[in-house]
């Protein structure tokens, strides 16, 4: 057996840094994937959002009722985007994600307080995210007080004395009990369908180029839309598979509430499926090997996990963080599984976050078709 050789060595260790110099995509991951990480870690994730889009519905008009909702907006917690007309207008502003709180003043309001009767303002809040809702709701235990020792002097100070001169009421709608549950596992749907979905259809051109059967289909009478939805149709019943699984699990061994519609869902799933058997294939067409495939597929994972609002409060990211989050179509299907099972939404509440995934998949196909063609040349 021939000695240890350091020239053999170094001569291995050699071809190694040449193979990974000429390897474009490894590098770029090498280089990319810290900085992306250090970007999301350090910059997006914030776990206490504030600025949360709030609406008001107030039928009496008062110094009492400005200067509470001042405190609030003081609070840095809650920003008013509309008045609305109505407590029905409320729940389906809700309901929607439009807004994540609804502050509701009686009409009554001021001449209950100055008879010391104790007036209640109420807060409905969407806790699908218990997260994103918890420290604002939180933080408005202290305002009735704060705003008391403000307002109320001179022939008003008996009201300001004690206990605070008006209540704060909290309706958590969709999770009253603050179960993570309830909003995590309807989002890992979305991150295994995901995940999934990317990397089997990832591979897939680049399993034919390695293979050597990749001339076969180039020379195949087919046109490249037909070879890329005839390599997408098998794996949307996986991913439909996969859905029933999950939900059965979310159902049966999570507790997780199922109000919406099952066609709605399987709808929208289908649609997300789509979108991310689209990314599988254009990455397989870029990549040269499965390698290459692998280290794009999980480049593009890990900004679907991080900034879709799975892991995090999406409201509590930076506003270049909440742009590229509103590019992925996780980001859209996770507020649509939410909607459908804890809200009971319809295709109308929906279509905010169908046709961002709608034009997402129809721009990543005709991508994955232009690099097809020049395959084929």
């Amino acid at each position: 057996m021939k000695a240890f050789s350091v020239s053999r060595w170094w001569g291995i260790v050699l071809k190694e840094f040449l193979q990974l110099r000429r390897d474009r995509i490894t590098f770029g991951m090498i280089v990319g994937i810290p900085i992306v990480q250090l970007l999301l870690f350090g910059y997006a994730i914030n776990t206490e959002p504030k600025h949360l889009p709030t609406a008001v519905v107030i039928a009496d008009h008062s110094e009492f009722t400005r200067s509470f909702l001042s405190a609030m907006k003081t609070s840095s917690y809650f920003d008013f985007v509309s008045e609305l007309p109505s407590e029905a207008a409320a729940r389906a502003a809700l309901a929607r994600g439009d807004v994540k709180f609804v502050v509701n003043i009686p009409a009554d309001f001021t001449r209950r307080l100055l008879r010391g009767e104790r007036p209640a303002v109420l807060i409905e809040a969407d806790a699908t995210d218990p997260a994103a809702a918890g420290a604002a709701l939180a933080s408005v235990s202290q305002l009735a007080a704060s705003v008391a020792k403000k307002d109320f002097g001179g022939a008003l100070a008996a009201l300001g004395g004690g206990a605070a001169p008006f209540e704060v009421r909290v309706h958590r709608h969709y999770n009253p009990e603050g179960l993570t549950q309830h909003n995590i596992v309807p989002g890992l749907m979305g991150v295994i369908l995901a995940m999934t979905m990317v990397m089997m259809t990832g591979l897939a051109m680049t399993r034919e180029r390695e293979r050597g059967t990749m001339e076969n289909l180039l020379a195949m009478p087919a046109r490249p839309l037909e070879v890329m939805t005839g390599k997408i149709v098998p794996y949307v019943f996986i991913g439909l598979i996969q859905s029933t699984i999950i939900l059965l699990a979310a159902r049966y061994l999570f507790n997780v509430p199922f109000v919406g519609s099952v066609a709605v869902l399987y709808g929208v799933a289908l649609l997300f499926i789509c979108a991310n058997l689209t990314v599988g294939i254009t990455l397989s067409s870029l990549a040269q090997n499965q390698l290459q495939a692998m280290q794009l597929t999980f480049f593009y994972f890990l900004p679907s996990i991080l900034l879709s609002g799975f892991m995090f409060p999406f409201e509590g990211m930076p506003g270049w963080a909440q742009a590229i989050g509103s590019v992925i179509p996780t980001t859209y299907f996770m507020r649509s599984v939410r909607g459908i099972l804890l809200k009971g939404n319809d295709w109308v509440d929906l279509w905010p976050h169908i046709w961002p995934m709608l034009l997402f998949t129809t721009v990543v196909l005709s991508i994955a078709l232009r690099f097809y063609r020049k395959t084929l040349d």
